[in-house]
Parts: structure tokens; C-alpha cells; sequence
């Protein structure tokens, strides 16, 4: 399957008819790499904001659905949102001092140690009581990468070995992910959704106007809808930001033991509201049934059967809340050897052997930007829309499931039958053919970034991508401190 806007909507069980109303700016120079990652970023947003449009004018009333405009400058500094990020002029921590590539006695491995409970994990896998990336670094180049890869997992840390494409079509994994759609999704046999606007929702308000009065507020597609957002790190928290975007009342809830990296949940936060609830104890497990009670979404971001002991599995959820949409996302997908592992973006890119395109076996490569993390968030953002649109229809509830292995899948499957090398500016014709239109050179983020105050400080941030006909151009609230709000709909 091509990375292209209608192979993306097809996977999302799009009307065709639909696509024309997508416009394309082309800009080059964005997201430069050999893997069409471009294609992809201007293809996940595309049909994003296509899908927020076609249920803003379901909902709304409208004639036709507005157009949409997918702008590469906006979608290029958008997918490196944390790099534009500042707080009181500060640029926010990347990556971990022990999050990197290390050589080992036969290749490369790459280990993930942002957060504290992860970094612990990987010192004790390597018999290192207190260690920096020296003494890291020696125990690494003794061992084999496919060991470390092992001992490190077993203990519960991140380390992956650095894998061709020919080596990861290979593995088990790779089979079980690649005989899975892009986008995982199925109508359940519980119904009874609800298609407007929770009455008492401050959204609520805004669609009635716009519904009356096109000229008005801005469109919103998702005003009213309740999100419950249990995702972490990038992909799910970006698919939740937009959602917020669109008007939907988003409250993310998280362990209290395990808070977000600070500078990421800024990142991520706009448009939400953070709690912090213990469901293993009695009393908070109560608060959070209340709120599933009057959710009309449910993402979630671990690893696949890892909420189940809480009682939170499609159908566990489903059971107690019919007509609800449940979101999935993972790293490795939810089925085969690897569906139980953890993972982040620069571990898949590691496995699947993107790495090795974008720069060598000898030399492991880097895509220009968390271009799976990104581009399945805004995925699995229009998944959650298009199940609104359809449970509009029919009042079913819906189940999706994506993950950053099969988002990666795509992304080398394309650039085989491109041609392995093709190089992304080499493909602007093919952008323009396809209904695009020249916007010169992307040079700089002039008009794509934006500043407001807010609880954590003077903010320097980058603008959301999805834009349509009418549709909101910044999120209504800023990001505030993480687990302060009270857990409660707005």
C-alpha cells in the first residue's frame, strides 16, 4: 500500500468522494529523508482534518463538507513540535543522556531511558548499580546486540538491536504486523451512542451556533464529546490534543506514581485537563467508573492487554458503556511474539530497519523527525472521527487499534515500490499530480508558531496542522501542570 492521502483514507473505510475536497501545499525541503516521510505527515493530517470535517458537517448541519487544506510547512513543524517548544525561553529535555545508539561486539543497539523507572531497569540488566554513558557503553560493546536486546527486555528496560528490512521481514513480528491493516476496526453489536452534544458541555453552546450560523463561532466538530485519555509519551497524547482541538472535552488520566516527563506533557497537554487517579484503590476506581459513565471515547496507549486487570479492554469497557469508541495504540501492534513489549518511536524505527535506510549498518540513520509517533497519533485521531461519524449513523459503538509497527510497515512498504533510495524531493510531481499545489520552499516557521501565557509558564509553541473550511486554528485552552485537575468532566 502507497503512503499517500487515499490509501490512508481507504484504511480508515473512507468515502472517495470525499478526497477532492482535500487540497495539498507543497513545500520542499520538509521532513528531507530517504523514506517518503513527508508523504506520510502530509497524509496522516490530511485525512485527519478530512475526517474532522465530515463530521463537523454531519453534525452541523451542512450542505457540504468544508474544505480542507493540508499546508507541508505547518504538518513539517508540527510533527517537530517539542523542538519549537519553549517555556519562559527554555527549550524542553529531548532525548535522555542514555537514550541513544551504543556499539556493541557484533552491531548496534538503541535503548530508551527517558523516563527514571526505565533508565533504573537498564543499569540493573546490565550489573550496573549507578553507571553514565561510559560504563554503558563498555558493558554494551561486550555483548552481543540480540542479547542486550533480551536481557534488557527481561528486566523490564528498552534495548533494541539494529535490524535491516530484510532481517525484520524475517521475524516473527514482522509477519504478524504486516498481515494486519493499517488502521484495525470494527463496529460492535452494542449500541445506544450518543450523536449530539452532552446538554451541559461548554461545546455544547458552540455547535448550536455554528449549526445556526455559519459565519459564527468556528466549526467543532467534536464540541460535547468526552474523551478519556489513557495514553503516554507522543502518539496517543498527539491524537488527544486534536481531539481537544476539535472541541472535544479531553481529561487525561494517569497513574500517580508514574508521572509524564514535565517538558512532554506541555508538549502535549494543550486543549486538555490532567488528573491523576490509583485504580487499585477502591475510591478513585469508583470517581473513574463515574467518568467512564459519561465518556463517549476511550484512547488508551499501553501495551496491548496491559489495562486489563482494571476491568478496561474493549469489551470489558463496552460491556459497561455501549455505543463507546474505543481507541488502541501501541508500539509493536496487538498481535504476535512482540505484542506485550514496550516500545517508542526511535526502538521501531531501530527494529524495522529504518535506521539502516536512513543512514547504514555501519552507520545507523535517524528519521527527520517522530514521524511514527506523530503520524499515527494524527491516525488514530481520525479513527476515533470517523467512528463518531459513522455511530452517528447507525449508534454502534466502535473498536480501532494502530500501532507505530504497522505505521512503519507502511512507510518502508511504500518506499519499496518507489523504489528503495527515492529520496523525498525527488517525488514533488507526484505530489502535485495528486491535487497539491506549489508553495515554494519550506524555509522557516514564519506564521507557524504562536505564544500565550499560561499555568506553566510563557509559551512558544507550534500551531496545529489540521485545518479546514471554518475549523479552529489553536487549541481554546493551554496546557496546564501535570495530575492538578480535578477529576470531573468540564
Amino acid at each position: 500500500m502507497d503512503v499517500s492521502l487515499a490509501s490512508a483514507w481507504a484504511a480508515l473505510g473512507g468515502e472517495p468522494g470525499l478526497l477532492p475536497r482535500v487540497s495539498t501545499v507543497v513545500r520542499e525541503g520538509a521532513l528531507p529523508a530517504r523514506l517518503p516521510v513527508r508523504e506520510l505527515a502530509r497524509a496522516c493530517v490530511g485525512v485527519c482534518a478530512l475526517a474532522a470535517a465530515e463530521l463537523g458537517a454531519r453534525r452541523a448541519g451542512l450542505t457540504e463538507v468544508p474544505r480542507v487544506r493540508v499546508d507541508d510547512g505547518a504538518v513539517a513543524t508540527a510533527f517537530v513540535s517539542e523542538r519549537h517548544l519553549l517555556i519562559d525561553g527554555r527549550a524542553p529535555v529531548a532525548f535522555a543522556p542514555l537514550s541513544r545508539f551504543w556499539r556493541t561486539a557484533d552491531g548496534w543497539v538503541r535503548t530508551h531511558a527517558n523516563y527514571p523507572h526505565h533508565r533504573e531497569r537498564l543499569l540493573s540488566a546490565l550489573g550496573l548499580p549507578e553507571g553514565d554513558a561510559t560504563a554503558v557503553g563498555a558493558a554494551l560493546a561486550e555483548r552481543s546486540s540480540l542479547e542486550i536486546e533480551e536481557t534488557v527486555y527481561a528486566a523490564g528496560g528498552l534495548a533494541v538491536a539494529l535490524r535491516t528490512p530484510e532481517q525484520w521481514a524475517a521475524h516473527d513480528q514482522a509477519a504478524a504486523v504486516a498481515a494486519g491493516p493499517l488502521v484495525e476496526h470494527d463496529r460492535t453489536d452494542t449500541a445506544h451512542a450518543r450523536v449530539t452534544p452532552h446538554s451541559d458541555a461548554p461545546g455544547a453552546a458552540a455547535m448550536a451556533a455554528v449549526s445556526a450560523s455559519p459565519s459564527g463561532a468556528p466549526l467543532m466538530p467534536a464540541a460535547g464529546v468526552r474523551v478519556l485519555d489513557l495514553t503516554r509519551v507522543i502518539a496517543g497524547p498527539v491524537a488527544t490534543r486534536t481531539l481537544a482541538l476539535l472541541g472535544a472535552d479531553v481529561l487525561r488520566v494517569d497513574p500517580p506514581g508514574t508521572p509524564e516527563l514535565p517538558d512532554q506533557h506541555i508538549d502535549t497537554g494543550f486543549g486538555k485537563r490532567s488528573t491523576a487517579l490509583d485504580l487499585t484503590r477502591a475510591a478513585d476506581r469508583r470517581v473513574f467508573e463515574e467518568l467512564l459513565a459519561g465518556a463517549d471515547v476511550v484512547v488508551t496507549g499501553y501495551r496491548p492487554g496491559a489495562l486489563d486487570r482494571f476491568g478496561l479492554s474493549p469489551q470489558a469497557l463496552l460491556a459497561r458503556r455501549p455505543g463507546l469508541v474505543v481507541a488502541q495504540l501501541s508500539a509493536w501492534g496487538p498481535y504476535g511474539p512482540w505484542a506485550g513489549r514496550r516500545g517508542f518511536d526511535s526502538l521501531v524505527q531501530v527494529a524495522t530497519g529504518i535506521a539502516v535506510v536512513e543512514g547504514s549498518a555501519e552507520r545507523p540513520g535517524a528519521l527527520p523527525a517522530q514521524a511514527l509517533d506523530h503520524g499515527t497519533g494524527y491516525l488514530l485521531a481520525a479513527a476515533v472521527l470517523r467512528s463518531l461519524t459513522e455511530g452517528s449513523a447507525d449508534g454502534h459503538g466502535r473498536v480501532v487499534r494502530l500501532s507505530l509497527a504497522r505505521t512503519a510497515a507502511w512507510l518502508l512498504e511504500s518506499a519499496a515500490r518507489r523504489g528503495e533510495g527515492l529520496r523525498g524531493e525527488d517525488r514533488r510531481g507526484e505530489a502535485l499530480r495528486a491535487g497539491g499545489g506549489e508553495g515554494g520552499a519550506f524555509d522557516g516557521v514564519e506564521g507557524l508558531l504562536a505564544e500565550r501565557d499560561s499555568p506553566v509558564g510563557r509559551l512558544r509553541y507550534a500551531l496545529p496542522p489540521v485545518s479546514f473550511e471554518g475549523g479552529p486554528g489553536d487549541w481554546a485552552r493551554p496546557p496546564g501542570p501535570w495530575g492538578v485537575d480535578e477529576a470531573r468532566w468540564g
